[in-house]
């Protein structure tokens, strides 16, 4: 297994465990892991990729709500995608 790899594994397993929880926060409609991206490039580095409706600034958003830049070391990453539909 390539470390690569291990970062995936890893990143899937923090995945698994924290999915509903950030589910349940306002504006999330997903959760995911890949490769994250800064300034509309993707980077090398695996994340978890929270994907909500807008981005909104952190004053707009309960304290509960907020989402935190990292879980068990595995960076997160934001994606504004609007609604998820089914066709």
């Amino acid at each position: 297994m390539t470390e690569k790899d291990a970062e995936i594994a890893h990143a899937q397993a923090v995945r698994e465990a924290c999915a509903a929880d950030l589910m349940s926060k306002a504006n999330v409609v997903g959760v995911g892991v890949g490769l994250r991206r800064r300034g509309g490039r993707q980077e090398q580095e695996v994340a978890l990729v929270v994907m909500v409706r807008r981005k909104l600034p952190r004053a707009m958003l309960a304290e509960a709500d907020l989402l935190p830049g990292a879980i068990d070391g595995v960076p997160v990453d934001v994606l504004e995608v609007g609604d998820i539909s089914a066709r």
